[in-house]
């Protein structure tokens, strides 16, 4: 056919085309389903629940709708899907999040809801605007006292109290600040309970009974019991700057990696609103004389629950820090502590304030106070003696003992390949075949296999030749 012949039909098929095209209607565009939340909703129930609803406008009933509920601290929301039914048209979504157990939440915690609806085969989701609700414990009386960043709650004693309160609390964090080398502007809420079932519930099923304050530094509020006989006691001074300055160690440090170790965090807070104090002393003496001292590395992540052992966990910790900022200087010790920021391990950290990693400041600060390695306590390594029959493999007869008494069986050394001894009989592999049998009819085995591979390769290369010929003609 010539060019010019195959032009025209070509000509002659797309004028078809065209004609066919005219006589079947266009397919309608497909509308994209709309969504529209509104009137979003929170109300609690303090230490019960709280109660998240909106409204959602749908022109089609979505294929799911969740709700994401975000927490300080979190590194993502945590979702979850509404109790009531989403349908085409308007209805009402609900979810109730437990706060009661052990699904405590710490009163004053802000939580940021934001409901999605996504649309019947797939497409992009749709999001209400994020919306924020400060939990509350309303089973109180507040009355509150605004003072530079800081709003003290109190229900009991005057508003001099408050004011004393919130000036030892903006103190404190202006001290800790230019300590650290950092910036407070952020605000901080103190809550002061005067009973201890108050105190307790707010603190929820998980805390121990001897914590008297509490800086929960993801939502920047402190917790303290302070009954009405203790309004006037240094007690209330030394609890307010020491949570606060758990805030700021936070504030200056704060990673995803991980915190500082408990001894180091706790040292610093009891260092800059007690110092040393002789009763810490006494107690680290005491412990040094009986044997009790408890390594530093065992204080890293919690302390002992023992009413003695907690003074002595907080006598130890603030007297390292003692010892650190005595021996290396105050600026050592910021360096420290500002090491954790980028999440090293305690020996990095270390290494970066004073040139030594962890073994070698505990050996030195053991020796500043006198005490010697403490003893070593929990698992140990289980205690060798023999295995059972054939547990290793085959093993030798051992040779008779002297003076009649019976040997011991010594397991073999290698547990990899034990070597079958005298007319002992050889492990068996699966299968049956002992371990170095039957190799040559392995390799036929694999001689066949190859040979087929090989067969098959050359009939589909001769398939391909005759293809082409074929073609080419």
């Amino acid at each position: 056919m010539s060019a010019r012949a195959l032009a025209r039909g070509s000509r002659m098929g797309l004028a078809l085309a065209a004609a066919l095209a005219l006589l079947v209607p266009a397919a309608a565009p497909v509308r994209a389903a709309t969504f529209t939340f509104s009137g979003a909703d929170a109300t609690s129930v303090y230490n019960q629940g709280i109660d998240f609803t909106i409204r959602l406008t749908a022109s089609e009933t979505p294929a799911k709708v969740e709700l994401q509920l975000l927490f300080p601290g979190d590194i993502g929301p945590y979702v979850v899907t509404p109790t009531s039914t989403p349908v085409s048209g308007t209805s009402t979504l609900h979810f109730r999040l437990d706060t009661s157990g052990s699904g405590h939440l710490m009163p004053n915690t802000p939580v940021t809801s934001t409901w999605v609806a996504y649309p019947q085969g797939g497409g992009p989701p749709v999001s209400s605007s994020p919306s924020t609700y400060r939990y509350a414990d309303d089973t109180q009386q507040w009355r509150s006292l605004h003072d530079g960043i800081v709003t003290v709650h109190w229900t009991q004693g005057p508003t001099s109290f408050s004011q004393k309160a919130a000036d030892i609390a903006n103190k404190a964090l202006a001290s800790g600040a230019a300590l650290l080398g950092i910036a407070e502007t952020q605000p901080v809420d103190f809550f002061i309970y005067a009973d201890d079932t108050s105190f307790r519930a707010a603190l929820g099923p998980g805390a121990r009974e001897n914590v008297g304050g509490t800086a929960i530094t993801e939502i920047r509020t402190l917790f303290a019991e302070f009954t009405p006989d203790i309004l006037n006691d240094a007690w209330v001074g030394i609890t307010i700057t020491h949570e606060l300055t758990h805030q700021v160690i936070d504030d200056a440090t704060s990673n995803p990696y991980r915190s500082l170790p408990r001894w180091l965090n706790e040292g610093v807070a009891v260092y800059e609103s007690q110092g040393n104090a002789s009763s810490y002393r006494s107690q680290l003496a005491d412990a040094v004389a009986s044997g009790d001292l408890l390594p530093l590395t065992a204080l890293g992540w919690q302390f002992p629950t023992d009413p003695t052992k907690t003074v002595l966990a907080y006598a130890e910790s603030v007297s390292a820090v003692d010892y650190l900022v005595r021996q290396y200087g105050k600026d050592a010790l910021v360096r420290l502590i500002l090491a954790y920021k980028n999440g090293p391990t305690d020996d990095e950290a270390l290494q970066a304030a004073i040139g030594k990693g962890m073994a070698a400041f505990q050996a030195e600060w053991y020796a500043s106070i006198g005490a010697s390695v403490p003893a070593q306590f929990g698992p140990q390594p289980a205690p060798s003696g023999p295995l059972p029959s054939g547990w290793l493999g085959a093993v030798a007869t051992p040779a008779p003992a002297a003076s009649g008494s019976p040997a011991a069986p010594v397991p073999s050394a290698s547990a990899a390949a034990p070597t079958p001894v005298g007319n002992a009989p050889a492990t068996t592999a699966p299968g049956g075949a002992a371990p170095g049998e039957g190799g040559s009819s392995s390799a036929s085995d694999l001689t066949i296999v190859l040979l087929a591979i090989i067969a098959v390769a050359g009939v589909v290369l001769v398939g391909l030749v005759v293809a082409g010929r074929r073609a080419a003609r």
